[in-house]
């Protein structure tokens, strides 16, 4: 069952970004512990929809989401942390959108939003979504019905913040 509002994510998941030295842990309690949080997931890197529209919405929002009391932005997605570093140099992300990847899709199964992609080549998936989570806890929930973007657009964030 996917994750509700309410709910608490799980703080002790372990993820990975990329740092100077290379691919770096980072703990769900790290990204959602103590602060306001947006995550936003995409079935895939550098793929159309959230190469050409979800992500460059983020980047091109974080100022604003931020000025709504928002402490960081996240891109999740069940990609390895060089694909994820990699995409965010492309899309000019960096200091705007923290890059995520959840390689075996610990935290997307976690919160019940995996999606089977095997039809594309893809595997296990992240469905589509946006989450904004305060202090570790799930105030709204956007999760896409189906194929697009419409709800977990940064447009529509924002209308939630």
């Amino acid at each position: 069952m996917a994750i509700q509002v309410g709910d608490s994510i799980p703080a002790d998941i372990k993820l990975k970004e990329m740092g100077d030295g290379g691919p770096q842990d980072v703990t769900t309690g790290d990204l959602f512990t103590g602060k306001k949080t947006v995550v936003f997931a995409v079935p895939g890197a550098f793929t159309p929809t959230c190469s050409m529209k979800h992500l460059p919405g983020f980047v091109e929002k974080a100022a604003e989401i931020k000025g709504k009391g928002v402490d960081e932005v996240v891109c999740l997605s069940v990609n390895d942390a060089f694909v994820m570093g990699a995409w965010g140099k492309d899309q000019g992300a960096d200091g705007k959108v923290r890059m995520v990847a959840d390689g075996n899709g610990d935290f997307t199964k976690a919160v019940g939003l995996a999606m089977d992609a095997s039809g594309f080549g893809m595997g296990e998936r992240s469905q589509r979504y946006a989450l904004i989570v305060n202090d570790g806890k799930v105030e709204h929930s956007l999760v896409e019905p189906g194929p697009g973007l419409d709800v977990s657009s940064a447009e529509s964030v924002l209308s939630k913040l």
